[in-house]
């Protein structure tokens, strides 16, 4: 009766939203399970952990429905007998109709093409409060699966059934991966290894800093440089060495003497030589102009700040770059281990064996943060295609049709017809769900996918999949010592991230290079001495890649990167801002509020707005007035204090629900609704046109600077709208002014900042 009892609470549980995905995908609803539920929610919330979990994000649900669908597909879970048995009940097929009624009156409510397309997709999320009743043997073939699985041994560790869910790890595999246990092959080894003076990883890797030189880094301020390269421009080198130099741009590159390991020197050519064939002038190098430069930095282990990444350009140059230097570091440090294997294995006995010393506290070496599963997948791909010498020597790569189930994409289950600007076509291709990690382990000539992290070599995780293993002080469940002895960390996409939630970053930060609560069956023999001294983070290699330069990103690299080698930041000012991009004639005004310091600009900006700028538009006159927010915490403080003034005004965000942007949209439309808040976020993630837009107020400079042209031209999405005047007011301070700088140009931000007036009008659309 137990078990039975159970059983019938399992399905009792379930609400309609699970019911149809149970039909349809035979599985229960990963976004309901009971660990995701949580974690999903604080997908995007722009600070502290505790308060993102009172929201729920649309395109994590999305999104982990798409990957987690496809997972375990060979496996037959209880749930799929439960689906072969289910008999649909009279209540549940009025909740069906119920739930299609409901999405009928959102797609009516869509005011465009985009928006009709995607309320389709919205379902009920109301709970079922009623029971439905089951057939027992449905209930009786669930329990007994369950108890089937339990006593097999089967694996269940990614099943929503049970309480806790554990991602799958590779375990079959462990030995055949073993550093300790292995040996180096004569024809696989490094022709360069024991060059100590030519290979830079030899170089940065063996250098013995001594307790004077780390007290000076952490005390002395840095020195920094200016140097002018052809293709990444303006470069700033810092250092807290007295010795440094500047380091020159290599204007041809010859692949024999960046000291690749084997086989990469014959497998990049042909990897990279898609990009090769856009470059204007064709050369012998391998490497397109920017990769070279790029490389060249790389190569040095100088810590790297590139914030000209865009995913439509020059996005995937950057990746395979990357990835080239991430395989090539993995690649000597695993021979130089699997070498001295040999070495120690032939030693005569009581030889010294202090010179071995050749490993971290802990395996991984390589950290890549990237922002969603569609990311990972290409640089898993970009890994084996640079192992793979030719298609007849294929390398032998574990669990790899489960990661392309999990990590890959369906590109029939992409809406039709969505039209979206090209840059959020680059962006949000293939599986975006953004919570996810895998530890990939490389040795010779296999690799080996779900590699458990403390046997892995490169870690491939998002912010949010990092986050909930580190977990937070206090948790019981939380590690982090397999953070300790990182050697090269790279964060792509940071810009992302500000739209996900940069608290993620800063934990992560904070957790990496500490010493180990456990030695986790190290051999202190082998540990470098920089790890026993906790010096790893002097060691580490810092590469930060994103498409703006922001204040919190500068902020992660000057104040959590170390390296004893030095930083290298492009730094380019933009000429031309995206002002220019707008094409209808509107007047821009520009009002400088003044604040004491940048803790004091968040209060100033709203008693100013509050004070000076909203008086100007509560006339009724003023109507279909939009205030563009960046911050969600702006975002809630305005629409209180909108509440409070009984301001008629609607509002949508990131959190809205599908029906609750419909009614938005039309309102503001048909002006019975006076201002409209709109959130940065949700423009992000959604990209829809507002219609009906008369006046602008832009509460702060959007993040991405081509967001202030995108909405700025949505005036001209109303055809009533020609005949109204149309105003657009902007809020800045002195600390906005690289936000500035990307909207006004570089010229006029240094003009706007220093003149006397706080207002400044520009005119667009005029010719």
């Amino acid at each position: 009766m137990g078990k039975r009892r159970a059983g019938r609470e399992l399905l009792r549980s379930l609400s309609k939203k699970q019911k149809k995905h149970l039909r349809e995908f035979g599985e229960e609803h990963p976004f309901y399970d009971k660990v995701f539920a949580c974690c999903l929610f604080g997908c995007y919330c722009c600070c502290c952990l505790h308060l993102c979990f009172s929201f729920q994000s649309e395109d994590s649900d999305k999104s982990s429905a798409e990957s987690d669908s496809e997972a375990e597909v060979e496996q037959v879970s209880g749930y799929h007998k439960l689906l072969a048995t289910l008999k649909t009940s009279p209540e549940s097929e009025s909740e069906e109709d119920e739930s299609e009624s409901e999405e009928a009156e959102e797609s009516e409510a869509e005011m465009d093409s985009e928006g009709s397309q995607e309320a389709g997709e919205g379902e009920g999320d109301e709970e079922d409060k009623n029971d439905v009743p089951e057939e027992e043997e449905a209930t009786d073939t669930a329990e007994q699966m369950l108890s089937q699985e339990r006593a097999d041994g089967t694996d269940t560790s990614c099943d929503p059934r049970h309480g806790v869910i554990e991602e799958f790890t590779d375990v079959k595999h462990e030995s055949e991966f073993s550093l300790e246990t292995n040996f180096m092959e004569e024809e696989s080894g490094d022709c360069s290894a024991d060059r100590k003076d030519s290979n830079p990883f030899k170089q940065h890797m063996d250098k013995e800093l001594e307790q004077k030189e780390i007290e000076k880094m952490s005390t002395l301020p840095k020195t920094s440089s200016q140097s002018q390269w052809p293709r990444l421009g303006q470069l700033i080198f810092s250092s807290t060495s007295e010795k440094h130099k500047t380091l020159k741009a290599d204007k041809e590159v010859d692949v024999k003497q960046l000291h690749l390991h084997k086989p990469l020197e014959s497998t990049w050519p042909k990897v990279n030589k898609q990009f090769l064939s856009a470059v204007d002038k064709p050369t012998d190098s391998s490497f397109t102009p920017l990769q070279r430069e790029l490389f060249c930095i790389m190569n040095s282990y100088r810590d790297l700040f590139y914030p000209e990444r865009n995913a439509l350009s020059n996005g995937e140059e950057v990746r395979h770059a990357y990835c080239l230097h991430a395989l090539n570091h993995v690649l000597k440090a695993n021979a130089q281990v699997l070498s001295n294997n040999a070495k120690r294995r032939d030693r005569k006995p009581g030889t010294d064996t202090d010179d071995h010393r050749d490993q971290g506290l802990t395996r991984p070496k390589v950290l890549m943060i990237v922002p969603f599963r569609e990311c990972a997948l290409r640089i898993v791909h970009i890994l084996i295609s640079l192992l793979e010498v030719n298609d007849k020597k294929k390398i032998d790569v574990s669990n790899k049709k489960r990661f392309k189930g999990e990590f890959g994409s369906d590109p029939e289950e992409k809406p039709p017809n969505l039209k979206r600007p090209e840059d959020y076509e680059a962006v949000f291709a293939g599986n975006i769900d953004d919570h996810f990690r895998i530890g990939v382990a490389i040795l010779q000539k296999s690799m080996r996918l779900y590699a458990p992290f403390y046997s892995s070599d490169i870690i491939i995780a998002s912010p949010l999949g990092i986050r909930t293993v580190i977990g937070a002080e206090g948790e019981k469940k939380r590690d982090f010592d397999f953070l300790s002895s990182i050697e090269i960390l790279i964060i792509d996409q940071a810009d992302i991230y500000l739209m996900q939630n940069w608290e993620h970053v800063l934990h992560l930060m904070k957790h990496i290079n500490l010493l180990p609560l456990d030695s986790h069956g190290v051999d202190f023999s082998r540990v470098r001495m920089l790890n026993l001294n906790n010096w790893s983070k002097y060691y580490r290699q810092t590469l930060l890649f994103s498409a703006l330069q922001d204040p919190q990103i500068n902020s992660v690299f000057n104040k959590h990167c170390f390296n004893y080698v030095g930083q290298v930041a492009v730094r380019n000012v933009p000429l031309t801002g995206s002002i220019s991009h707008v094409v209808v004639q509107l007047p821009h005004v520009f009002r400088r509020l003044e604040a004491d310091s940048i803790t004091s600009v968040i209060d100033a900006r709203f008693q100013f707005f509050i004070d000076k700028v909203l008086p100007e538009y509560r006339d009724a006159i003023m109507s279909h007035t939009l205030v563009y927010v960046p911050s969600y915490f702006d975002y809630v403080r305005l629409r209180n204090y909108f509440k409070k003034e009984d301001l008629n005004f609607t509002h949508i965000c990131e959190y809205s629900k599908k029906a609750a942007v419909c009614r938005a949209r039309r309102f503001f439309l048909k002006g019975e609704k006076q201002f409209l808040l709109f959130t940065e976020r949700f423009h992000f993630y959604k990209r829809y046109t507002i219609k009906g837009i008369r006046n602008l107020i832009f509460y702060e400079l959007p993040t991405y600077s081509h967001f202030y042209s995108e909405i700025c031209n949505m005036l001209k999405a109303t055809d009533s709208g020609v005949d109204a005047t149309w105003t657009c007011t902007v809020l800045y301070s002195k600390y906005d002014a690289q936000k500035l700088a990307a909207v006004v140009g570089i010229d006029r931000t240094a003009q706007m900042l220093q003149s006397k007036k706080n207002v400044h009008l520009f005119v667009t659309g005029e010719n």
